[in-house]
C-alpha cells in the first residue's frame, strides 16, 4: 500500500525587491482588566533569502476609535529574542522536502491601556508592511501587494474583558501535490466560546513608495511601505487571479475547504505553487459575535519526493490495487518500476495462491498461476521498517475461448455461403462480440451470417470472438468458391450488322472466370472457348448463339440464344455530277444521290465535310483542278458504305491584242496592252519593233503595257505601224504565240 503523508512548505522563492519576503501574520489580545490589554502579533517570513528584509524592529501600530480617522495612539511594539525558527514537522521518515527550506516567526507583545474603557466604540489596533512574495500564484501583482496585520476590540468584548482566540500551532511546512490534505487549523478560546471558521480575504496594506525613507523606514502614506501610523479602516482586500477567490484560494480536487465547526483544512491540491490564505475565526458567545482573528498564511504546493516508492507497470491501478488481467496466460512477468537507491534495502513479493503464501525475491518475477481465477499479492518494499512501502497486486486470469467454425452452401449452384459458429468457452463466460472477414472485402457482426461471394475464388475466411472480458481468439478457414453461375447472362455489343460484322460476346454471368471452361457456339459452324470472344460474320442470315459453361469441380450449364444475331445485306453507295464539264468561269455542280438502301448521308468535298442532305444543288467548287466528292451512306441496320468521284475543274483564258492607241495623255487609249483573262498564265513575253527592226519596248507582265515612249522611258516615238509579238504559257501548260500590228496615233 503506496501512502505519503499530508504536509504543508512555506517554500522560500528568491527574490531582490525589498521586503518582499512576508508570508503572513496574526493578531489576538488578551484582557488584562482595568482597560488595559495584551496583544500579540505572530508575522511570518521567508529566509531562505539573505537578501530579503529582516523583520521590523520596531512596528508601528496605530490605534483607531470607532470612524474617527485620526490614530488616537501609536505603539512602537518590538519583537521579542529570538526570533524562532520553525522547523518542519515531519512525522514520515520517507518524506524527502525540497531544499533551501527557511521560515522565521517574529513575536511582537506589546501591552496598551485604552482612555475609555469599556466604551461603546470597538478599538483597532493595525500594523501594516509591504510586501508579499513576488512569486505568489493566487493573486493579482503579488510582488506590489502588501499585508494588514489588524484585531478589533468590539464593545461587546470591552465589556466581558474578553480573550480573543488564538492559533497555537504553526501551519505545517509542506503541501504535497497529489495528497490528500488534513491540517486542523482551529484556534484555542481560554473562556471557551464558540468558534465558527470560514476561509476569507487577506487585506492590503502598504506600498512600494519609499517615500518614508527607504528600507523600511516607516512613512506617513498609506502606499509607504511600513506607513506610520497605520491606516485607518475599512482595509481593501487582495485581488485573486481567477479561477481562484477567497473560498477557492488553493483549487484542487477535491478543493481544498475549511470546515465552519472544527477547522480541519481538507482537499488535495494539484497545482505547484504558492497561494495567499486567509482564516478568519469567529468567536460567538450566546449568540452575540464578540471578535475576529484573521490568520493571513501563505501556503505552498510542491511535488513531495519519497525515499522509497513502489510502483508497477500494470494494466490499470483500481483501488490502490495494480491490476493484471490474462487471457489463460498462466504465466505472467510483472515489471518493477519501483525506487531504486540507498534506502532501499530489501524487498519481498506475496502472492497467495491455493490458500498459501507464495513469495518471489526477483526483482521482476515471472509468476506462474495454476489455472482461471482472481489471484491476490504484494511487493513489499523494506518489509518490517518504518520507512517503507507497498503495492498491492490483484491478478485476473479468463477462461480460455476457442474459435471455431463451419461453412456450407450448394457446390454446383451460385448461391449464398451459410456460416455457422462453434467458438466455445472453456469455462465461465459468454461471448459479446463476433467479428467474421469473408476474404472479400465483406464483414459480419452477426454469430452466424449468411454471405454471397461475386466471383468465384479460394475465399480465406476469418472468425474473431472475443467475451466480456475481452479476452479474443481467431480461427481461419479456407472457402473454395466455384459453382456454376445459376443464370447465364451475355451481352453482345450488336446484334444487328452488315458482312463482315465483328461483334464481341460479353460474357455477363456470375460466378465465372478463366479457371472455367468456357464453349461458345456462334451458329456459323464457328466456335470459341474464350471466356469473352469476338466473332466476324462473313455472311447474311439470323443466328443462333450457345453457350456452355463447366466449373472447375465438374458443374454444368448451359444456354441457347435463339436468333441472336442478324446480318444483313449492306448498303450500295453511288451519285452522280451533273454538269460535270467545269471550270473557273463555271464552277458550279449539283451532286445527285443514286444509293441503294440509304438512310442517312454525308457529303465531303476534298475530306471537307458541306452537307447531311440526300442531295447537294449548285455546289460551287471555289478552285481549279482536281476535286475528290465523297458520299458515306448508312442504312437502316447502320451499315455503313461510302463512294469517291473526281470531277476537273479547268482553269480558262481569254486574250486579244488592240490595233491602235493613242498616247496623248488623255487618259484614253493611252497605253498598248494585251486585253482579256490571263489569270494562271505563265512566262509571259511581249515585245515591240520599228520598221527598221529597232526593239523599242519589252515586258514581261501582262499588266504593263506600252506607253509610245522608247522602253517607256524615252523619247517619244513617231507615229506610225509598229510590229508586235506575244508569248506565254497558259495555266495548264499550253503554248500561246501571237504576232500583229499595233498603229501609233499622236
Amino acid at each position: 500500500m503506496k501512502y505519503l503523508l499530508p504536509f504543508v512548505l512555506l517554500l522560500s522563492f528568491q527574490t531582490t525587491s525589498f521586503a518582499k519576503h512576508i508570508i503572513g501574520g496574526v493578531v489576538s489580545y488578551e484582557c488584562l482588566g482595568g482597560g488595559t490589554y495584551r496583544f500579540t502579533l505572530k508575522m511570518y517570513r521567508d529566509c531562505s533569502d539573505p537578501t530579503g528584509a529582516n523583520f521590523d524592529f520596531q512596528a508601528p501600530f496605530a490605534v483607531y476609535k470607532g470612524d474617527n480617522q485620526v490614530a488616537l495612539d501609536v505603539i512602537e511594539a518590538t519583537y521579542n529574542f529570538p526570533i524562532n525558527n520553525v522547523e518542519p514537522d515531519i512525522d514520515n521518515p520517507c518524506l524527502q522536502l525540497p531544499p533551501n527550506l527557511c521560515v522565521e516567526e517574529a513575536i511582537y507583545e506589546f501591552e496598551y491601556t485604552f482612555p475609555q474603557w469599556p466604551s461603546n466604540d470597538s478599538y483597532h489596533l493595525t500594523f501594516q508592511r509591504c510586501c508579499r512574495n513576488a512569486t505568489v500564484t493566487n493573486i493579482q501583482t503579488p510582488g506590489d501587494v502588501g499585508a494588514t496585520f489588524t484585531v478589533e476590540v468590539t464593545p461587546a468584548s470591552q465589556a466581558l474583558c474578553n480573550d480573543s482566540p488564538f492559533f497555537e500551532t504553526f501551519p505545517p511546512i509542506v503541501i504535497c501535490a497529489g495528497e490528500p490534505l488534513e491540517y486542523d487549523h482551529a484556534a484555542f478560546d481560554a473562556q471557551g466560546d464558540q468558534i465558527i471558521y470560514e476561509l476569507c480575504e487577506p487585506l492590503i496594506g502598504g506600498g512600494m513608495d519609499f517615500g518614508g525613507g527607504g528600507g523600511g523606514t516607516p512613512g506617513f502614506e498609506c502606499d509607504d511601505l511600513v506607513p506610520n501610523p497605520a491606516c485607518p479602516p475599512p482595509y481593501e482586500t487582495v485581488q485573486y487571479a481567477p479561477p481562484y477567490s477567497a473560498t477557492n484560494p488553493i483549487g484542487g480536487n477535491p478543493a481544498v475547504t475549511i470546515d465552519p465547526v472544527t477547522g480541519l483544512l481538507s482537499g488535495t491540491p494539484e497545482v505547484l505553487g504558492q497561494f495567499s490564505v486567509a482564516v478568519c475565526a469567529y468567536e460567538y458567545r450566546n449568540g452575540q459575535l464578540l471578535s475576529v482573528i484573521r490568520r493571513d498564511v501563505q501556503f505552498n504546493v510542491a511535488e513531495c519526493t519519497p525515499l522509497v516508492e513502489a510502483d508497477l507497470i500494470s494494466d490499470a491501478l483500481i483501488d490502490d490495487f495494480y491490476v493484471f488481467e490474462r487471457c489463460d496466460d498462466l504465466e505472467i512477468t510483472i515489471d518493477n518500476e519501483s525506487t531504486q537507491n540507498a534506502d532501499l534495502f530489501d524487498y519481498r513479493w506475496d502472492f497467495l495462491i491455493n490458500g498459501s503464501i507464495v513469495s518471489y525475491d526477483e526483482w521482476s518475477p515471472s509468476v506462474t498461476f495454476p489455472g482461471a481465477g482472481e489471484y491476490t499479492g504484494a511487493l513489499i518494499l523494506n518489509p518490517g521498517t518504518a520507512c517503507g512501502d507497498s503495492a498491492n497486486i490483484r491478478v485476473t486470469i479468463h477462461p480460455e475461448i476457442i474459435a471455431d467454425f463451419e461453412f456450407d452452401y450448394d457446390t454446383c449452384i451460385y448461391g449464398p455461403v451459410g456460416f455457422v459458429d462453434q467458438s466455445y468457452i472453456d469455462g465461465i463466460g459468454s461471448f459479446s462480440k463476433y467479428e467474421w472477414l469473408f476474404g472479400d472485402g465483406y464483414s459480419s457482426e452477426l454469430s452466424n451470417p449468411v454471405h454471397i461471394y461475386e466471383q468465384p475464388n479460394d475465399y480465406v475466411s476469418r472468425l474473431v470472438v472475443e467475451d466480456e472480458n475481452g479476452c479474443a481468439d481467431t480461427i481461419v478457414k479456407q472457402v473454395n468458391y466455384r459453382p456454376v453461375p445459376a443464370i447465364l447472362v451475355i451481352s453482345p455489343n450488336d446484334t444487328l450488322g452488315c458482312p463482315p460484322a465483328d461483334i464481341v460476346f460479353n460474357n455477363l454471368s456470375n460466378p465465372v472466370d478463366n479457371t472455367y471452361e468456357i464453349f461458345w457456339d456462334f451458329g456459323d459452324g464457328n466456335t470459341s472457348t474464350e471466356l469473352n470472344p469476338t466473332h466476324v460474320y462473313e455472311e447474311e442470315g439470323i443466328y443462333t448463339v450457345s453457350l456452355e459453361i463447366l466449373s472447375p469441380i465438374g458443374c454444368v450449364t448451359d444456354t441457347v440464344f435463339e436468333n441472336l444475331i442478324r446480318i444483313v445485306p449492306p448498303p450500295m453507295a453511288d451519285f452522280d455530277i451533273n454538269p460535270k464539264n467545269l471550270s473557273n468561269l463555271q464552277p458550279f455542280s449539283n451532286f445527285i444521290d443514286q444509293s441503294i438502301d440509304a438512310a442517312h448521308w454525308e457529303w465531303q468535298v476534298d475530306g471537307e465535310l458541306i452537307a447531311h442532305t440526300q442531295n447537294v444543288e449548285n455546289y460551287e467548287f471555289r478552285d481549279t483542278g482536281m476535286h475528290e466528292v465523297t458520299l458515306y451512306i448508312v442504312h437502316p441496320q447502320k451499315c455503313l458504305d461510302t463512294i469517291s468521284r473526281f470531277i476537273d475543274v479547268r482553269p480558262e483564258w481569254r486574250f486579244h491584242l488592240p490595233n491602235a492607241f493613242t498616247p496623248n495623255e488623255d487618259t484614253h487609249n493611252d497605253v498598248f496592252k494585251g486585253k482579256g483573262l490571263t489569270l494562271g498564265i505563265q512566262d509571259y513575253n511581249m515585245q515591240i519593233w520599228d520598221r527598221w527592226g529597232a526593239l523599242v519596248f519589252e515586258s514581261d507582265n501582262p499588266d504593263i503595257g506600252w506607253n509610245g515612249q522608247i522602253n517607256n522611258t524615252g523619247r517619244k516615238a513617231q507615229t506610225g505601224v509598229y510590229t508586235v509579238l506575244v508569248s506565254f504559257i497558259g495555266p495548264r501548260g499550253e503554248p500561246f504565240k501571237y504576232s500583229g500590228f499595233a498603229t501609233l496615233f499622236r
